[in-house]
This record gives structure tokens, sequence and C-alpha cells, in this order.
């Protein structure tokens, strides 16, 4: 069966049924053979019991290692279902990076998308700092005095910090996962 490689994919979301993982990873595709344009894609990988899953030692670890957050490569079939997003058996997983690098960002929001749970922000009036958050079911929301609030307390206009993941997609503006936010 032919397979392709994915670089430095983003775990997004894993879930278990009997003894099957799936876990969506996000990974940024060439669409050229010069790489100019790159498309960030989303897989669910198949993960089962005979899938080798690495860390970055490469000693073999159980599924349950995976985590949100983590950066792996993975060696999957090439065969892969029509739906969105597409799933594939994963037969290599190898964890690059355990937990996720954070950065801290304070800005305004500028927009928010309580559909796809998402918001954008802006630092300091400088167009070049706009980031779109995503919001997960993990991410903590407290309001401007530190008691917890839900995602439908964020306005268009307020001052947020936000705690995230470094690693940022090539996109424009840049998206990446919202960890903690924090009404200021």
């Amino acid at each position: 069966m032919p397979t392709f490689n994915i670089s430095n994919g983003t775990i997004q979301d894993i879930t278990f049924e009997r003894d099957t993982a799936f876990v969506t990873v996000t990974y940024m595709e060439n669409r050229d053979n010069l790489g100019n344009r790159r498309n960030e894609q989303t897989i669910v990988l198949i993960v089962r019991p005979r899938t080798v899953i690495l860390n970055s030692n490469g000693i073999p670890v159980p599924v349950t290692t995976l985590r949100r957050g983590m950066i792996i490569n993975a060696n999957v079939s090439s065969a892969m279902t029509r739906s969105i997003p597409p799933q594939a058996n994963a037969y290599v997983i190898r964890i690059l990076r355990r937990q996720p690098q954070e950065s801290i960002t304070v800005g305004r929001i500028l927009e928010i998308d309580r559909r796809n749970r998402s918001f954008t922000t802006i630092s300091d009036l400088n167009p070049s700092t706009i980031i779109r958050f995503n919001v997960s079911d993990d991410t903590r929301i407290f309001d401007r005095f530190g008691r917890p609030a839900g995602f439908s307390r964020l306005n268009q206009g307020m001052r947020v910090r936000v705690r995230h993941a470094n690693f940022m997609t090539a996109s424009i503006p840049p998206q990446t996962t919202a960890f903690e936010v924090q009404i200021l």
C-alpha cells in the first residue's frame, strides 16, 4: 500500500473507540513542487494496536502518551476516506515535541466567530500583530476578577491576555490554539 509522510503535524484532538484511537492532526502541505504555495491540511489518523508510536528518543510508547498540542511526524496510508476531514491508517507516529511551547499575547478583540469558536486580536493597533485564536473545550476563560467565564462572555473591543501555543499556521492572519484567555 502506498504511503505518504506528514512532517511537523500538530495533534488537535484524540478520541478513543474500543481498541482504536482517532487522532486529528493539522499540517502544512506544499501545493507545488517548488514549495511556493502552502496549504494547511487536516487528517484523522486511525491508530490501531499495530501502529508504531515512538517518543522523541525513538522508544516505543503506548497510544495514551499522545496529547493535544504535540508535534509529530507520521507515516500514513495514502488510501483515505472521502470524509471531511479524511481518515487514513497511521503506520508510524514519531513524537517530536511532547508539550507545546507557549506564548502570551495581550491585545484587543477585533472579531468573534461564535459558530467556529474563534476570535481575532490585534496588539498596539499594529496590523502585523493580528492573530486568530481557536477556542477548544479545554480552553479556560476567566473574567477580569479571575473567575471562570464562558466563550459567550468574550466581546468585540475587549482587552484580553491569551496564553497560547507558539506555533501558528502560515495563513493570514496566522492561527493558533488558545489555552487560556484572561479578560483585562
